[in-house]
């Protein structure tokens, strides 16, 4: 079973930028797709970016050219660098690794305010 663990929120000003990160422990998960979620508060969760197993990445439109997803397998961990942060990105962070099930990080709280 693969546990994760996302860490590197915070409160950050308009325009500013956070790396957050998600290891991986347990089984192998270098072959599954991963990706980054949000939830605001009154919203549905929703896709940020998603990378797959072979470095193919996608975002949501909201936050092309300003988030970047990466992984590195011989860490086992998944990124996701923000920058040029506006408030409406604040909400809580999800890493997860994608399958039947997929599995959930614990979130990671990112508010932007000035």
């Amino acid at each position: 079973q693969v546990q994760l663990v996302a860490s590197g929120g915070g409160l950050v000003q308009p325009g500013g930028s956070l790396r957050l990160s998600c290891a991986a422990s347990g089984s192998s998960s270098r072959s599954n797709a991963m990706g980054w979620y949000r939830q605001a508060p009154g919203k549905q969760r929703e896709l940020v970016a998603r990378i797959f197993s072979g470095g193919s990445t996608n975002y949501a439109d909201s936050v092309k050219g300003r988030f970047t997803i990466s992984r590195d397998n011989a860490k086992n961990t998944v990124y996701l660098q923000m920058n040029s942060l506006k408030p409406e990105d604040t909400a809580v962070y999800y890493c997860a690794l994608l399958g039947a099930p997929t599995t959930w990080g614990q979130g990671t709280q990112v508010t932007v305010s000035s």
